[in-house]
């Protein structure tokens, strides 16, 4: 039998169509086929339909049976192997030229500005990024993964559910690299005091404790920038069977809103977060949410201040700034802390002692 190998295609044809057609013309059977070569009927079949490799061993088998040369079917079957990359390296291509229309939505450019992913200029590689980011093969799998799902239901008109899972990521990647303790919700009740006291530091030297302590509790601290769009001041959720991650940003940069929004979510933590959980703070409640909101409010407000001095030095109507200074060491917090909780119930106006109000900003 002469045969003239000269196989230029674009198609993926499998070597096991050759095959057929040469136990066709040698009066074979596949049954038969498979007898003469001592192999299952099934494993053949897999070759004929192109599924299982032609391997040495078999396409030596195969000379001795239809005489056919065995580097005739190692060739083809690697022509096989190759078409078949090359289209599927085609298809990638088109798909991320497909979904550079997403780069923006997912905020590649401010995950770059971040050091989160690499700088690129071609809009395929942007994509790529974002996809290894992510963990993806696409980024339109995105919204169906149960992480990011919080980020997708309906809300705000002007929050992008892109750009908010693109800040839930921030918190899954950096959370994965922090060690922590496995979690335990007495351990971390029990520091509570501990993490209150932490606001008469400046940020470089409480936020290093902030960290290690929560990380002992099994919590993973994740200060993220805030990203266009999200209008989101925090977040928590479970990273695993053993460890929590809580997310903030500074929301307008007051300190004191920092640590009421600290406590908030160990409220959440403490009282609502379950293993299937992400608990977002946005300026938007959901109204299912609304009862957590107000808890974790409270929770947060009767931490940082105790209900009883509180209610007391309201009544005493005295806000001069010796009082409120007086107070707040007393109650062993921050004076901004009592100063911002006095403007937000409505006690002083919110121009009042603003000068013991310190802010906190970014050091990327």
């Amino acid at each position: 039998m002469m045969i003239k190998h000269e196989v230029h295609s674009d198609l993926p044809i499998p070597p096991g169509e050759y095959l057929a057609e040469v136990i066709a013309e040698l009066g074979m059977t596949k049954d038969e086929l498979a007898r003469r070569m001592n192999r299952p009927a099934a494993k053949l079949s897999a070759i004929f339909a192109g599924d299982k490799a032609i391997t040495s061993d078999t396409a030596l088998q195969l000379e001795k049976v239809v005489g056919v040369p065995a580097h005739i079917w190692t060739g083809l079957e690697a022509d096989y192997r190759l078409t078949l990359a090359r289209l599927n390296e085609e298809r990638e291509q088109q798909q991320l030229r497909e979904e550079s229309e997403l780069v923006t939505k997912f905020c590649y450019k401010e995950l770059a500005e971040l050091g989160l992913i690499a700088k690129k200029t071609k809009p395929a590689e942007k994509v790529a990024e974002l996809q290894r980011f992510f963990g993806v093969t696409s980024l339109r799998n995105i919204p169906g993964l149960r992480r990011y799902q919080a980020a997708f239901r309906a809300g705000r008109r002007k929050r992008s559910p892109e750009a908010l899972a693109a800040w839930l990521r921030i918190g899954e990647v950096k959370g994965q690299k922090t060690v922590c303790a496995p979690f335990d919700a007495n351990k971390l009740e029990k520091m509570l005091s501990e993490l209150r006291s932490l606001t008469l530091q400046p940020p470089q030297q409480f936020e290093p404790e902030l960290h290690k302590r929560l990380a002992e509790a099994g919590v993973a601290l994740v200060l993220a920038p805030h990203l266009p769009k999200t209008c989101v001041h925090g977040a928590t959720f479970w990273l695993g069977r053993d460890k929590v991650v809580l997310m903030l940003t500074l929301r307008g940069s007051w300190a004191d809103i920092f640590w009421f929004s600290l406590f908030h979510e160990l409220g959440h933590i403490l009282l609502h977060l379950s293993k299937q959980d992400v608990i977002l703070e946005s300026d938007e409640v959901e109204s299912a949410n609304q009862a957590y909101e107000r808890e974790a409010d409270q929770f947060a407000a009767d931490t940082l201040i105790p209900p009883d001095a509180y209610k007391n030095f309201v009544e005493s109507g005295a806000y001069y700034r010796g009082n409120l200074e007086s107070f707040a060491s007393q109650a062993g917090i921050d004076a901004g802390i009592v100063v911002g909780r006095l403007q937000h119930d409505g006690h002083i106006k919110n121009s009042w002692h603003n000068q013991l109000r310190s802010r906190y900003g970014w050091k990327l």
